[in-house]
């Protein structure tokens, strides 16, 4: 019987993914519902069309800053993280080495080995500082090493889908010379591109197209009809 390879498909880019809906689900709502907000203020308005533009660019700028600077940072406190709990372990390893001992048996004594199965390999571990370092990082504290770039990188991600998302509700009032049909013309591309982003967004998290462009567009209309009314108030 002829062999076939077997391939493993498993998605690994769910940080970039957290990123784009991150910056794509808040550039889709805030923007469109300060436009649609100032709709009813700018229709009596001359040049009402160019003050929401305006507005909306300018809710683009510091909104998309805001967030990548966001990103940036928790990227920057999980490296931080890491950093600090690696010292740590270095540390007990060096004071502590009968506890970090026990440590590393335990996590072979809860996946069922009796204490001769497992004393070779915690004897091996442990013969190498590095290696049981990384090992009581992984398995002791789930924390995987953080990449140098993704700080840089989850900034620039969320701040650049944020104004992929923040042009779309804002592009009706950009070729549009009347403000109502404007609006209209907004909130329907808008949950379009809510109904689109989620069921790509499911694809790559391997949820049912269907169920996450229903999701995205439920909860994106939800927080963006909360905003509007909001912004209609203020």
């Amino acid at each position: 019987m002829p062999s076939v390879e077997h391939v493993e498909k498993h998605f690994t880019a769910t940080a970039a993914v957290r990123d784009i809906v991150i910056g794509m689900s808040d550039g889709l709502t805030v923007p469109f519902a300060l436009a649609a907000g100032l709709t009813g203020a700018a229709v009596a308005l001359s040049h009402g069309n160019t003050i929401i533009v305006t507005a909306g660019f300018a809710e683009i700028a510091a909104g998309s800053i805001a967030m990548g600077l966001g990103g940036y940072l928790a990227a920057k406190t999980d490296s931080e993280h890491y950093a600090s709990e690696l010292d740590r372990e270095y540390l007990e390893t060096v004071e502590l080495p009968e506890i970090e001992t026990e440590e590393v048996a335990k996590v072979f004594r809860d996946y069922g080995l009796s204490e001769a199965q497992m004393a070779p390999i915690v004897a091996t571990i442990t013969s190498n500082q590095k290696r049981w370092v990384d090992f009581m990082m992984r398995f002791e504290l789930g924390l995987e090493p953080p990449d140098p770039a993704r700080a840089a990188r989850s900034a620039g991600t969320i701040a650049a889908s944020y104004v992929v998302g923040g042009l779309i509700p804002l592009a009706p009032y950009i070729l549009m010379e009347n403000i109502q049909p404007a609006l209209w013309t907004s909130v329907t591309v808008t949950l379009l591109a809510l109904l689109v982003f989620g069921a790509i967004k499911a694809h790559y998290t391997g949820v049912k197209p269907v169920r996450g462009a229903m999701q995205t567009a439920f909860v994106g209309g939800l927080a963006a009809a909360a905003a509007f009314f909001i912004a209609r108030l203020v």
